[in-house]
């Protein structure tokens, strides 16, 4: 019997085949499953960016419109003006003494009230001052008696002319201090120089008065005046007579008329202003003192093409606007006139019916789209080009 025996290479060979085999078939499974994860996240990233904001596909971004406010060009009133600030003063402004000396009996008028010239305001003891008027005048009639004797006698040649005249001149000298204690009487009552207010009262019954002691002063509130210090550059358009309306803190909400009542016709060098005094009457309501905001207007156009001074864009040493044409912004340069309060005169560069933006105007730029919030506001200019067509 023959026994058969195995071949020791062949094991070793099969098992490394095996080996091989298993890790070609692991490595081909990895693979493939790489590939459909990358396949999946292109698919998603490609419909990502296929979609809009919203989610929706195949829909772009939107520019959104700035939100603005606009305001009609139109014609209107306005004015040309100088506007300054002055406090108010009174020219007639008179402080009242005492012109002798004394004790103040009682005062006759107070603080407030209204007084005419010549009107007695107090009184001083006037007792002193009588008596001295009667003994000047006891003087007086004793020389006046020898005076007369002396030229009766003078006549008949009975006394010299030196005597006389002697005589005559003590008369006369006795007769000026008579009347000089007369005078000195009256004093003692104190009286209004001037007509109008008591603004204030110095003295109280009791008080001795000293000679030129003030007791009250007067001021005439009827006539009262502002000082504005004007630039030179306004020299030619000031003049005489031209009206000015004043506002003061003290009475908010009310218009006070006046008038220029003189300019200065000299310039001062060290500030480059010249006086201008404007001038109110018959405004019992202000008083002097009063801070005023005074406008003069120099002159006036009835219906003069004007925009808001808010719509303004000033730069680069231009003036220009806003304008809202088929639904965007754009930018125009305009030749502006007068400017006065809250419009602004334009003489060129714009025309009337259109719409200027007034708000959010810092928000848009030439071009960009609006939206306009107060689309009423074109109204006013359609009834301005109407009225300027009737015309």
């Amino acid at each position: 019997m023959t026994a058969s025996r195995s071949n020791p290479s062949s094991t070793p060979r099969f098992a490394l085949a095996l080996g091989l085999a298993a890790v070609l078939a692991l490595t081909a499974c990895s693979g493939g499953a790489e590939d459909e994860g990358d396949a999946a996240t292109d698919e998603e990233t490609e419909a990502t960016a296929e979609a809009g904001e919203d989610g929706k596909p195949g829909e772009e971004k939107k520019n959104e419109a700035v939100p603005v406010e606009v305001a009609a060009v139109a014609e209107r009133r306005i004015s040309a003006s100088y506007s300054g600030t002055a406090n108010l003063e009174v020219p007639a402004d008179a402080q009242v003494v005492a012109k002798t000396g004394g004790v103040l009996l009682r005062v006759l008028v107070e603080e407030g009230d209204t007084v005419e010239a010549g009107q007695a305001l107090a009184q001083i003891d006037p007792e002193r001052t009588r008596l001295e008027v009667a003994r000047a005048e006891a003087t007086m009639r004793r020389l006046q008696a020898n005076f007369e004797r002396s030229k009766e006698l003078f006549e008949r040649k009975l006394v010299s002319a030196d005597a006389n005249d002697q005589l005559r001149y003590e008369f006369e000298s006795a007769k000026a201090a008579y009347d000089l204690a007369r005078l000195e009487l009256s004093y003692t009552t104190i009286t209004a120089p001037i007509s109008g207010v008591v603004a204030q009262r110095m003295a109280k019954p009791g008080n001795l008065i000293a000679l030129n002691a003030p007791v009250y002063r007067i001021v005439d509130n009827s006539y009262l005046e502002a000082v504005l210090n004007v630039p030179e550059r306004e020299m030619n358009t000031m003049k005489a007579g031209l009206p000015i309306r004043m506002m003061v803190d003290a009475l908010s909400g009310q218009v006070f008329e006046g008038e220029v009542g003189r300019i200065s016709p000299v310039v001062d060098s060290q500030t480059g202003t010249f006086r201008v005094v404007g001038v109110f009457r018959g405004q019992d309501k202000l008083r002097p003192g009063m801070f005023g905001r005074l406008n003069i207007v120099y002159d006036e156009r009835d219906a003069a093409l004007t925009v808001p001074r808010i719509a303004l864009i000033e730069g680069s040493g231009e003036s220009a606007v806003f304008v809202v044409e088929n639904g965007k912004a754009v930018r125009k340069v305009l030749q502006l006139g007068y400017i006065n309060g809250e419009y602004a005169e334009v003489l060129g560069g714009i025309e009337a019916g259109e719409q200027v933006i007034t708000q959010g105007r810092v928000a848009v730029r030439d071009g960009a789209e609006v939206e306009v919030l107060n689309p009423t506001a074109a109204a006013p200019a359609a009834t301005a080009v109407a009225d300027a067509a009737n015309r």
